[in-house]
């Protein structure tokens, strides 16, 4: 493959997102239940909270080493491959667990596969989107993401509403994680050399990550502390009954919806202004928590979509920005160190809010708005620091 052509860039960012459809109905499927499954198992709600930030944690700090191994290596699809498997296939497993302690080392397990595949996977995607902005490249990506992440929830909330079996909606799960596995294959055979669709313009830059780099992280980072993992949302639900055990899961659904379309608009609008747009992510997510864990069910679905939106600015913006701040020759790495710093953040905010629910909710609340706010100062500086995108 010589070059690039914008048509066949845009095919590789489709097909693999259809491959993180497959993979979102899967795994985010099963996290829609995971908190009351491991309430029914006999977790407390510090646990739930821990187990949720320590399997982020997990995914996270070893996506260091996986990006690096990557750019290391050039060996992106296997890495990719080997990632996927890992996180797909743990996820069925839960129907098996007997003990809380199980489900939960499978469910860290699952976030280790992601954390493998991650930042090969959205390295050859930066390649990609090069040509057709990254902004709405990443979001596009995202978008089709998302479409999983609703419907994965929305399978596990029906298997619930007809049968209020937990076990059966984690099988029934295997069917997409093996599609996902069989796309990807295509993928790799039909596009063996991604990095061949950016074209390389400049000589190769050999320095590390820049100052805006680590400023940006820290920016990012606080918002993800503040942003309550979804199995302490859903635990709160079935302890409160505030929603219905057979509901929880399209409450998530409903807010993987808001999350995909606010990628799109996100990424769109980053292509023309840049990193200013990340600016109204914290403003309207950092008051989901107050809507969430003191509402109704109607106030808590509005909060819902308001963790979505934060989520969906992230995940396009985010990713897209990260690829304009490092070398072209060590994105897997600029990847997997981003990613550790932002799953080190999620899992501190995510393991304190999880003590917190149980000491002190208004301490909760407090923690999630504030630490979410306190991100502006900083991403208005980077967002000064940084050029506007390729347009």
């Amino acid at each position: 493959m010589k070059g690039f052509d914008r048509s066949v860039a845009l095919t590789f960012v489709v097909l693999l997102g259809v491959v993180s459809l497959l993979a979102d109905v899967t795994y985010e499927g099963a996290r829609s239940a995971v908190g009351p499954y491991l309430e029914i198992l006999g977790a407390s709600a510090a646990a739930v909270g821990v187990v949720a930030g320590l399997g982020e944690l997990v995914g996270y700090s070893i996506r260091v080493a996986a990006g690096y191994l990557s750019d290391r290596t050039g060996r992106y699809w296997a890495i990719t491959i080997a990632g996927y498997g890992v996180n797909l296939l743990a996820v069925p497993l839960l129907a098996l667990a007997g003990r809380w302690e199980v489900a939960a080392a499978l469910i860290v397990f699952e976030r280790l596969g992601k954390a493998i595949r991650t930042p090969a996977r959205d390295a050859m995607l930066s390649h990609a989107t090069h040509s057709m902005g990254r902004g709405w490249g990443f979001g596009l990506h995202e978008a089709l993401d998302q479409i999983g992440a609703v419907l994965g929830p929305l399978i596990v909330a029906a298997v619930l509403y007809f049968t209020g079996d937990y076990r059966a909606g984690f099988a029934i799960l295997l069917v997409p994680a093996l599609m996902a596995l069989a796309v990807l294959i295509v993928a790799r055979q039909l596009y063996p050399r991604p990095q061949d669709l950016e074209a390389l313009a400049a000589p190769l830059d050999t320095r590390g990550m820049s100052s805006v780099f680590w400023l940006y992280l820290a920016g990012v980072g606080l918002i993800a502390a503040g942003l309550a993992d979804f199995p302490l949302i859903a635990f709160h639900f079935q302890r409160t009954g505030t929603v219905p055990d057979y509901w929880i899961p399209t409450y998530y659904a409903v807010a993987m919806g808001v999350d995909g379309i606010a990628a799109l608009v996100f990424g769109r609008f980053y292509d023309r202004v840049g990193l200013r747009v990340l600016l109204l992510a914290p403003l309207l997510s950092a008051f989901f928590a107050p809507l969430v864990f003191l509402g109704g069910a109607q106030a808590a679905l509005l909060g819902m979509g308001l963790w979505g939106l934060g989520m969906g600015a992230q995940e396009s913006v985010m990713r897209a920005a990260v690829a304009g701040m490092a070398p072209r020759q060590r994105r897997g790495t600029a990847y997997g160190i981003f990613n550790a710093g932002y799953g080190l953040a999620w899992f501190l905010g995510s393991a304190l809010m999880g003590l917190l629910y149980d000491l002190s909710l208004p301490a909760l609340l407090g923690f999630s708005v504030a630490v979410q706010l306190l991100s502006l100062p900083l991403l208005k500086t980077v967002a000064g620091r940084t050029p506007g995108p390729r347009r």
